[in-house]
């Protein structure tokens, strides 16, 4: 089943809460949070105490994505702020075969992400291990770049180690996805899509989703 995963950095912060209610009438079960710290990218953006407050207000799956340097060092906190699922990146953990473990040890689920000039082969051996493989399709720390086509070479060789070892894999794309590159992205083999401006810019938030899914 393919889904979405709109991306709240995209989102008006004045009415995030009236954002998320609109998400959940529109059938979205889960959403993306991009954290960022301006070390491991070169921008910050939300953290804890936003997590905490759309926690109290809505029951979607928090799909949080690390782009930070040492997550490690923040997992706990990120556990109690309402996180349903933690995607740490390849390239900033030294050990990310333990900080896997360890997010796995609260409950919850957890991710590798991989940047667009990091090859596939180098997160094979922990595929089996991680409930979510999410590739960037474009540089992280910044919205509405374009999506980097190599990227979908990475989707189909993920998708095809997946189908060996872990049929269950969430095969997650993020970045530069709109209406008219959707399937491709799709057709490759991703079945989560994480959508920002494609969402949230432009038209309604129902228009908006239902162009992508269409695209399906």
């Amino acid at each position: 089943m393919i889904k979405l995963s709109p991306s709240i950095l995209s989102a008006d912060f004045s009415k995030l809460g009236e954002d998320i209610k609109t998400l959940e009438a529109c059938g979205i079960d889960t959403v993306h949070i991009d954290v960022m710290d301006g070390m491991f990218v070169p921008n910050i953006s939300l953290g804890f105490p936003v997590i905490k407050s759309i926690r109290n207000i809505s029951s979607l799956t928090f799909d949080v994505h690390l782009m930070i340097e040492q997550p490690s060092k923040y997992i706990e906190e990120f556990v109690k702020s309402g996180a349903d699922i933690i995607t740490i990146h390849y390239e900033a953990d030294k050990h990310i075969d333990r900080t896997i473990d360890y997010i796995k040890s609260f409950g919850i689920k957890a991710g590798i992400a991989i940047n667009p000039a990091t090859p596939v082969d180098i997160i094979k051996h922990v595929i089996d291990k991680v409930d979510l493989v999410l590739i960037m399709s474009v540089n992280p720390g910044f919205g509405g770049q374009k999506f980097i086509d190599y990227t979908l070479d990475k989707i189909r060789q993920v998708s095809k180690i997946a189908s060996n070892i872990n049929k269950d894999l969430l095969i997650e794309v993020d970045g530069g996805i709109k209406k008219h590159n959707i399937k491709k992205v799709v057709d490759a083999g991703a079945n989560l899509i994480v959508a920002g401006s494609g969402v949230f810019a432009g038209g309604t938030i129902a228009e908006n989703i239902k162009g992508l899914e269409e695209g399906f």
